[in-house]
């Protein structure tokens, strides 16, 4: 295992860009859903799509409108994974990042000139398409082109960057917050630009999947790819042995179809990918995300915009300290820390909501838990709900187990955002903070759920886990497993002697690299 402080190691400087400039795209994704978070707080976003409230002599945001704003963009969402889940499957990783990256130009334009509630509705909504289509590619996309050591840190990156983009929106909403006109909501929406253009323009300059290459029978580019992400960080033998491991795992499958995920030892893979998207969701981590600034805008003693900047800040510095521990630690240990400490604040805050009326200082009690409540969502649940997804997937079933899994997550995202304006807001069933007493409870069963279901991958390849599931080692045995199985077989030995045979002829790696320059 990597040294903490060592991961720069397995990176050569063609991998270090890749990864970068993809999880550049993802900053976008944090970048916009935190723009839309954050400016339903703003006064003038409030007068301009809200209604005027006699009673409280001030402009709201209808909680059935508030509930539809947060939900509805679900749709779009759906949308956005199954049709990106099919580019990338069929046209290749780069080609799916490309084609969302000129849309999102799109859907920023919509956004941008808003000036009904009709049309910033269905700005988020076609918005969502572009953040469903990223979510389908990005985790996998990186999973496939990094080595094993460094695949937990890497791909856990998904959420840093959006927690990332998430408070330099914030950041910058905080400043706009203060210009006493629409400027102050509508700057932050014109700079979604920026991002996708940047992608748009870069994006073919990343070398393709060597693990999509081999499924689409291009051996020769996928080999050139994976010399591209490693050469100068690896060995020549090193190499070879990856390419080799890469080739024998594939080759031995066919092309999967849809419906055999739902089948034989498929089942159990699918179901973990499933849960680990549903408690994502299910533990209520909208009601800090999309609601906090909105929620405590009510309690009227915070300011909300500052309040999703110092959550954003808080997030970031938890993210960052994930993400250099997860390839030590191990998913599972996070994600058990992560449901325990979920669960603790989300009781004491429904405790702290039971008083009515609620005193000033059980209000500021319940803000604190809020903030603590998205950190611990931070030190887990958020990033590695990715990870796990992408480890699991059965190799040939990929973006077929993709689909399912993210297909499920945005399915309860949208029932959570559309049912805590309900759950929470006194015009409806006023449960308040009390909400808590709900989510804490699922996150008590999101740490049942990982300590006897989620296996732990950490320092293993794709290929490896691959392995492990098919030959019925123990989900919670998997980090003592031995997966060299893969190259003992006979199959694997035979395999080795032909490709020992290439290199005598000639068609080595080296020959490769001296023909390619």
């Amino acid at each position: 295992m990597p040294d903490l402080f060592d991961k720069g190691r397995y990176f050569n400087r063609t991998l270090f860009l890749s990864v970068f400039l993809i999880a550049v795209s993802t900053f976008n994704y944090g970048f916009d859903n935190q723009a839309f978070s954050t400016i339903q707080a703003m006064e003038h976003f409030t007068k301009r799509f809200g209604e005027y409230d006699t009673v409280k002599s001030k402009y709201v945001l209808p909680p059935s409108w508030l509930s539809l704003f947060n939900s509805l963009n679900y749709i779009g969402f759906a949308a956005g994974v199954i049709i990106g889940s099919l580019i990338s499957s069929r046209f290749g990783r780069r080609w799916c990042m490309f084609v969302m990256s000129i849309y999102a130009l799109g859907t920023a334009t919509i956004a941008v000139t808003s000036n009904s509630k009709d049309q910033i509705m269905a700005a988020r909504i076609l918005n969502y398409v572009y953040v469903g289509m990223e979510l389908s590619v990005v985790p996998i996309f990186q999973s496939e082109i990094v080595p094993a050591p460094v695949r937990g840190f890497v791909v856990g990156t998904y959420q840093l960057s959006l927690v990332v983009g998430g408070l330099t929106i914030n950041s910058i909403c905080y400043g706009t917050s203060k210009i006493d006109d629409n400027r102050s909501w509508r700057i932050p929406l014109g700079l979604f630009y920026i991002v996708p253009s940047i992608v748009a323009a870069l994006i073919f300059l990343v070398p393709e999947s060597p693990r999509w290459l081999l499924r689409q029978n291009r051996p020769e580019e996928a080999k050139a790819m994976l010399v591209k992400l490693r050469q100068g960080a690896f060995t020549t033998d090193e190499v070879e042995a990856e390419f080799l491991e890469l080739r024998l795992a594939l080759e031995s499958e066919e092309k999967g179809k849809f419906v055999e995920v739902f089948r034989g030892k498929n089942v159990l893979r699918t179901a973990i990918v499933i849960g680990v998207n549903f408690f994502q969701q299910a533990t209520g981590q909208a009601f800090a995300s999309q609601y906090g600034a909105v929620y405590v805008r009510t309690l009227g003693i915070f300011n909300p915009v500052l309040f999703s900047l110092i959550n954003s800040a808080i997030n970031v510095i938890i993210n960052s300290g994930t993400l250099l521990v997860t390839d030590k630690l191990g998913r599972r240990t996070l994600l058990m820390i992560s449901s325990v400490a979920m669960m603790g604040c989300l009781l004491s805050m429904g405790s702290l909501g039971i008083q009515v009326p609620v005193s000033t200082a059980r209000m500021k009690g319940i803000m604190a838990l809020i903030s603590l409540f998205g950190a611990s969502f931070s030190l887990g649940w958020a990033p590695l709900t990715y990870v796990v997804a992408t480890e699991v997937s059965a190799l040939r079933l990929r973006d077929h187990t993709s689909r399912v899994g993210f297909t499920v997550n945005v399915v309860f995202n949208f029932l959570v955002n559309f049912s805590i304006p309900y759950l929470v807001w006194p015009e409806n069933a006023g449960l308040g903070s009390k909400v808590g007493f709900i989510f804490g409870s699922v996150a008590f069963c999101s740490l049942i759920f990982t300590y006897f279901c989620v296996p732990e991958c950490k320092g293993k390849t794709l290929e490896q886990v691959d392995y492990l599931f098919k030959t019925g080692v123990g989900l919670r045995h998997f980090v003592d497993a031995d997966a060299g199985g893969l190259l003992k077989s006979n199959q694997g030995l035979q395999r080795k002697e032909e490709h020992q045979s290439d290199v005598e002829k000639g068609s080595s790696f080296v020959a490769y690299q001296k023909d390619s320059k």
